[in-house]
Parts: structure tokens; C-alpha cells; sequence
């Protein structure tokens, strides 16, 4: 198997605070309502759980709004090992009939794009495209309250998505921005 440096690793971490919705009237309402519920700060410790750097275990903290009235997320923040960090920035915004976004510089720098993604279980759960040459895979983040949110980042190896990353994020906020019917 073949992973990525630190640098990519924590910009797959910025995933977990950001989400993309689905199409249509209710499901962008639903989207919508998803969105804002994952506003705010958000921190919590994680660990790589495959390949080379198997059994690292990170920090990150995050904070995230929408921007303005339309779906999206803007995310800034940083992830920690030991005595290094990484700044985190992204931005997804609804472009030319479908959602897209990107990590630090995207793809065509030292960052990820954002390729596709829907909001999925009656809006408890999101699951994303990530690409970065050759590398491609899915992030998933479930809301298991309004204040806990899980992530797990999945890597394609010839056929098959391998989970290589597992985060656990808690709100910092005292109060939850929003609430998923």
C-alpha cells in the first residue's frame, strides 16, 4: 500500500468538519439543516489505523460556518502530532450544478479536492469523494449526537476502500448551533 505524508494525511483530517448536500428541494433543506448543525468548534483525538504510520495518533481542532445564506462550509483549524502541526483550510461551495470544494491549495497544489458527495441516513451522516492524484478514497462523518462527531477516511488500494484514518471530534461550543430532525 502506498499513503500519503503527514501534510496530505492532516488534509484529509480538515474533511472531518465539512460537509457536502444532496440534490433537490427537501434534500437541500435537509442539507441545509446539516450544514448548520456542524457549525462551530469541534476538537478530538484520532489515529492512523493502517499502513506505514499505523498506530499514529493525532489532535486536530476545527472551526467551521457556512457562508451566509447558501450551502457550504468554510473550515479553519489544525491537526497536531507530537510537536508538529498542520494548519487546516477548506472551503466547499455549490458551483456549476454540483458541489465542490478543496483542501489548503487542492489537488493541484500540496492540498485535496473535493470531487462529489450527499448527505446520507436521514441526514446523519455524509459521505465524500476525495481525490489527489493518484490518490482517491471517501470520508465519511455520522453525527452520533449533536455535540460527537465520527470520521473515518478510506484510501482505495487497487479494488477495495481501506480505512486508514478514525477521528472522534466533540464540540467545544456550550451549545449546539443546530439540530438534526
Amino acid at each position: 500500500m502506498k499513503f500519503v505524508s503527514f501534510s496530505a494525511v492532516s488534509m484529509i483530517l480538515a474533511a472531518a468538519a465539512v460537509t457536502l448536500p444532496a440534490t433537490g428541494a427537501s434534500a437541500a433543506d435537509r442539507d441545509k439543516k446539516f450544514f448548520e448543525s456542524v457549525e462551530g468548534n469541534w476538537a478530538g483525538p484520532g489515529e492512523i489505523v493502517a499502513g506505514k504510520y499505523k498506530g499514529t495518533k493525532f489532535n486536530c481542532t476545527f472551526a467551521g460556518k457556512t457562508p451566509g445564506n447558501k450551502p457550504g462550509m468554510v473550515l479553519d483549524g489544525s491537526c497536531r502530532v507530537g510537536v508538529f502541526t498542520q494548519k487546516m483550510t477548506a472551503s466547499i461551495e455549490h458551483k456549476a450544478g454540483r458541489y465542490q470544494g478543496t483542501f489548503l491549495d487542492g489537488a493541484e497544489g500540496k492540498g485535496l479536492d473535493i470531487i462529489s458527495g450527499n448527505v446520507v441516513e436521514s441526514g446523519q451522516k455524509v459521505v465524500l469523494a476525495i481525490n489527489r492524484k493518484q490518490l482517491n478514497g471517501i470520508m465519511q462523518a455520522r453525527l452520533a449526537s449533536d455535540n460527537t462527531m465520527n470520521v473515518t477516511i478510506s484510501v482505495r488500494v487497487e479494488k477495495q476502500l481501506v480505512p486508514v484514518i478514525g477521528v472522534s471530534l466533540k464540540r467545544l461550543d456550550t451549545t449546539a448551533v443546530g439540530s438534526i430532525d
